[in-house]
């Protein structure tokens, strides 16, 4: 169930970022932050299941919360973290044409 869960967060998370990114910019855009999102999420799951499989047994901590969903958990906290960087607004300047 928390793998759903996570997954399902991604997935609304991609939406709501191709649809700004499509609206504010290009399609081009909003497609290229898609695909960063998909790539991070692959290349992430595989490197936080790695570490998660040194520290844990496979059956994690129970029926529901096994390792899988700890990785999932864990790289769901670094990419919080990263996309709150990436993806904050920058504030508006007189040069970029607030005022006008």
């Amino acid at each position: 169930m928390v793998t759903a869960l996570i997954f399902f967060a991604h997935i609304m998370f991609i939406i709501v970022i191709f649809t700004k990114k499509w609206q504010d910019e290009s399609v081009a855009s909003g497609l290229t932050n898609a695909a960063l999102i998909v790539v991070l999420f692959a290349v992430g799951w595989s490197i936080s299941t790695s570490l998660i499989k040194l520290i844990l047994e496979p059956k994690g901590l129970g029926m529901h919360y096994d390792s899988d969903a700890i990785a999932l958990t864990l790289l769901s906290i670094a990419e919080l973290f990263f996309y709150k960087m990436y993806y904050k607004e920058k504030p508006k300047t007189i040069e970029d044409g607030m005022g006008k």
